[in-house]
């Protein structure tokens, strides 16, 4: 963001100060929305940078406009340089109430929080902390909080909290939405997000935002969706193998295979233990089994790695992984087949465990791979902890690619999905309904059946993430957040693909046009 707003002051000669005023005035428009009538009152709570520039903007258009409007200045007014000391000279002239180092929130209005913006990089402290614990307690049904650009205390790049952070019920992000607005905690702190298009470039020679990361909206997921022509079959859809299952684990097997099918594979085999197939054969009904050699205990034995070699190259894609178990037998399997396989290979669960001491032997593969690991999982493999992960789970996702040259989908509130070397995706649905055993198994079925329909691995991993949150959402919203199963997940994906590839037809036909929108939803339609 400081690129693209030097390129628009310096070489495309946008002042800055009109910029300013054109991030004040949107972010009073959502003032406006969000202000309750009657005798309510606002407080523009101003930092001394270019954020705090912003909310005195905001309270000169408010007092312009009749609404009741303080400031309050954290520091002394001689601390502002630039624009944001203009616009303090222009609200001391237009008569704007200021108040002291005792400022109070309103009881019934909104805080402005302006403290600060893109450019913090220190944990909160001092009167910016105090204002921020003091914003927390201000805010109620009664008196709502509007962040400027993001809520202050949040690192833009991560969503962490830097000692203290301000919970906003909107936040007005200013030209672009920052990365550290879809990442939990900063995604939940930063409520209804809006983007304010005031006028600084997109993208500048040799700055390109999306390199930093993507996020989709569901038009753009279901436009990548795999098409389902008239005159398909099965054939033509993919046939995915699922390595899965150990003596109490059937059920991962099962998932991962229903998955798959709901996903819109052709055709799904599920390879297991000799001694669990005939339950396999019970939960399957619409996957195929096949019996390979298990060890005394159920569980994957070594000797079964060309029985399903032979199988894979009749397959289009494999997945291995849930229910395995860690045997020493099933590890020393799943690394030989990981070196043999040429076929696209999607690791899951106890799949990623075979790997942990050695995760940079998946580099050797020359098909594609696809890593699902979960936080913990993810942390094995990097040799850290799932606390470490959590607090940059972009950077934890990138390394793990590198390390392994693989895609990888970082599972979690706020799913991450790294191509090794290219693109950065933040997937937006999903949340605590998949918070219930076996979603996971479901969506490396879901990866499987994507990949087996012919998209990349990036594309497959990302629509696969996007797709069963969706679904989760919509199950969350007609039967609540907690309490639905796994299985039910995946009876949901078909109709929830259906929407979204329905709602990426609605929009070819080029409807999206050109309009200057100056306050767009985030993450969109």
């Amino acid at each position: 963001m400081r690129a693209l707003d030097r390129y628009t002051i310096e070489t495309l000669h946008v002042p800055g100060e009109l910029l300013m005023e054109s991030a004040g005035r949107a972010v009073t428009q959502a003032v406006l929305d969000w202000l309750p009538p009657g005798d309510a009152e606002v407080c523009v709570v101003c930092g001394a940078g270019n954020n705090g520039g912003d909310g005195l903007v905001v309270a000169r258009h408010l007092h312009r406009l009749g609404v009741s409007v303080r400031i309050v200045l954290l520091g002394a007014p001689a601390r502002l340089r630039g624009d944001a000391l203009a616009n303090w000279r222009r609200a001391e002239a237009a008569g704007v109430p200021v108040e002291g180092a005792r400022w109070r929130p309103p009881r019934r209005g909104i805080v402005v929080d302006a403290i600060f913006g893109t450019g913090l990089a220190r944990e909160v402290a001092g009167a910016a902390a105090t204002a921020i614990r003091r914003i927390a307690k201000a805010r109620t049904p009664e008196c709502r909080v509007i962040a400027v650009d993001l809520p202050s205390g949040l690192d833009a790049d991560t969503g962490q909290v830097l000692g203290a952070a301000v919970s906003a019920d909107c936040t007005v992000a200013i030209a672009l939405p920052k990365r550290g607005l879809t990442l939990e905690p900063g995604r939940g702190l930063a409520g209804e997000i809006r983007v304010a298009r005031i006028g600084i470039a997109d993208s500048a020679p040799g700055v390109d935002p999306r390199a930093d990361g993507e996020l989709w909206s569901s038009a753009e997921a279901g436009a990548r969706l795999p098409a389902r022509p008239a005159d398909g079959h099965k054939g033509r859809f993919g046939h995915v193998l699922v390595l899965a299952g150990s003596e109490g684990k059937t059920g991962a097997a099962a998932l991962a295979a229903t998955g798959a099918a709901r996903a819109g594979a052709g055709l799904v085999t599920v390879a297991c233990p000799a001694g669990l197939n005939d339950i396999l054969e019970v939960k399957c009904t619409e996957a195929m089994t096949v019996p390979v050699a298990d060890t005394p205990e159920r569980a994957l034995a070594a000797s079964c790695e060309d029985a399903v070699l032979a199988l894979a190259a009749e397959r289009d894609v494999v997945g291995v992984g849930p229910g395995v178990g860690r045997s020493s037998e099933t590890v020393a399997l799943l690394r030989a087949l990981a070196k043999r396989l040429e076929c696209p290979l999607v690791i899951d669960a106890d799949g990623l465990h075979a790997f942990a001491a050695e995760p940079a032997m998946l580099r050797a593969r020359s098909a594609p791979t696809v890593l699902t690991p979960h936080p913990g999982e993810a942390a094995r493999l990097l040799g850290t902890d799932a606390a470490a992960v959590n607090r940059d789970r972009i950077g934890a996702a990138r390394a793990l690619a590198d390390a392994t040259g693989a895609v990888t989908l970082l599972k979690g509130a706020a799913t991450i999905v790294v191509e090794p070397g290219g693109r950065t995706i933040v997937n937006p649905t999903g949340g605590p309904t998949l918070s219930t055993g076996g979603t996971g198994d479901v969506l490396t079925g879901m990866v499987c059946a994507f990949l087996g329909q012919g998209l990349g691995p990036g594309d497959a991993a990302a629509v696969a993430a996007y797709v069963h949150g969706a679904a989760a959402d919509r199950l969350a919203a007609s039967r609540g957040r907690a309490g639905v199963l796994a299985g039910e997940i995946a009876d949901e994906v078909p109709a929830a693909a259906e929407a979204l590839r329905r709602r990426a037809e609605a929009g070819a036909g080029g409807g999206a046009g050109h309009g200057l929108g100056l306050a767009l939803p985030f993450p969109g339609a």
